[in-house]
């Protein structure tokens, strides 16, 4: 939309104010307000904001960042905002973080998805869509649960999974489906695909308005990977598949996934090691990634097998638009510019090379024995973030894709995390050993 068309529409709307949102190299939202006087200076000046004050974005002598907005992203919130006397609408914009010299910031992972993606756009336009699982418990302070249901059945709270799809619908987020999922307290919301950009901006709202809408019933909701030991933690499975032309290059009639397909899910395994902590950033992430919670440990792939790292969904065989790859290691919790930049870069880096997947494999892979998974070249997920790290830090891809002000920031922020954890006297040490030490 044009800028006219854009304040006629908050005109008509009553929308009283603009929030720039964007996300820093973790991936959680910042935002601030202007009123919607000033949005035609923001869209041509952009507005300046102290970057010292968003970690891993600027040092304090060198603060000064401007936002500008991506008109394309304008969204009038659904809901109405009442105070003591008046009632307003806001609207909410993504954008593009520059330095004062007017140079796209190294550190916006918007700016860096971006030029991922039109690096690729020879090859093919990524899509995807993602499912987004959620507790709901009853407090922010510690994960009490609220419901004992499971998978699509019983469980409370379904009316929060419709009201927040309701919201999201209005926002032009298409979902389509929601459930109960298997552990009691958990839900999922899946959002339709669309080009990644625009789908990485959908992850960050999503989290917003299901946390938002949950508030209101004076309860929490979590992304957090693994809240509660014991039961399966939240995944963001995503579907992934490349168009061009209007053509799915996922897609055999005869076949079922194309030989590119098959590359680029050879590239996703050749270098799942390396990109694994930017698609589980947390220490916590790597609690859920275990035997016997339906999350994958290992690097492999499968038809309709739900124990693989990567899925090839079995219903969609001889449909084009549906044919699509599931990579089913992220979380929820991470920064989904900074994932989608990775997975799309393994991926096409495995066209690039001709990979060739290893054979596919339809039996729970956990059931394998070690002699077995050697024999087949097998390799497992790195177990920690510490150790997911490390091969991080050293890949020549993840280097190459990211800027060096994202990875070095990243790299940093991360360390810093494992070290204060490897000193922190947690639970399971007081339970284990005070008594007995």
């Amino acid at each position: 939309m044009k800028i006219d068309e854009i304040l006629g529409e908050f005109e008509r709307k009553n929308v009283r104010f603009v929030r720039p949102v964007f996300v820093d190299i973790l991936g959680r939202m910042f935002d601030f307000t202007v009123p919607v006087d000033e949005f035609e200076d923001l869209v041509k000046q952009g507005k300046g904001f102290d970057g010292s004050s968003v970690e891993g974005f600027a040092k304090i002598e060198k603060s000064d960042l401007v936002f500008f907005p991506d008109l394309d992203t304008v969204t009038i919130l659904p809901w109405e905002y009442k105070g003591m006397e008046r009632r307003w609408r806001e609207a909410i914009v993504f954008g593009y973080i520059h330095d004062p010299s007017g140079n796209e910031f190294e550190g916006d992972t918007r700016g860096l998805l971006r030029r991922v993606l039109e690096r690729h756009r020879k090859i093919g336009d990524m899509m995807c869509g993602v499912e987004m699982e959620f507790f709901i418990f009853e407090n922010d302070e510690f994960p009490i649960p609220t419901d004992t249901g499971g998978y699509l059945r019983s469980g409370l709270y379904g009316e929060i999974r419709k009201e927040a799809q309701m919201y999201l619908n209005e926002m032009g987020i298409r979902t389509e489906f929601d459930h109960h999922e298997v552990a009691g307290s958990q839900h999922e919301i899946d959002i339709t695909y669309t080009d990644a950009l625009r789908m990485a901006d959908f992850v960050v709202l999503t989290r917003y308005v299901v946390k938002r809408v949950t508030r209101e019933y004076n309860l929490y909701a979590s992304f957090m990977p693994k809240p509660i030991q014991g039961i399966s933690g939240n995944g963001m499975h995503v579907h992934i598949s490349l168009w061009k032309d209007g053509r799915n290059l996922f897609f055999d009639e005869k076949n079922g996934i194309s030989d590119l397909g098959k590359s680029y899910i050879a590239g996703l395994i050749k270098y799942g090691k390396d990109i694994q902590a930017g698609l589980n950033q947390w220490i916590n992430s790597y609690k859920r990634l275990a035997p016997g919670y339906e999350a994958p440990v290992y690097l492999t792939w499968g038809i309709q097998n739900r124990s693989a790292y990567i899925r090839v969904p079995g219903s969609q065989r001889g449909m084009e638009r549906a044919m699509r790859i599931e990579l089913r290691s992220p979380d929820p919790a991470c920064n989904p510019y900074l994932a989608f930049s990775l997975i799309h870069s393994a991926g096409i880096k495995g066209i690039e090379e001709c990979l060739d997947p290893p054979d596919p494999i339809d039996i729970d892979v956990f059931h394998l024995s070690e002699t077995e998974r050697k024999r087949m070249g097998i390799e497992e997920l790195s177990p920690t973030l510490e150790k997911a790290l490390e091969y991080f830090r050293e890949s020549e891809l993840v280097r190459s894709t990211l800027t060096e002000h994202i990875f070095e920031n990243f790299v940093k922020i991360k360390s810093a995390e494992c070290k204060r954890f490897n000193r922190h006297v947690t639970d399971f040490e007081i339970i284990n050993y005070f008594g007995m030490l």
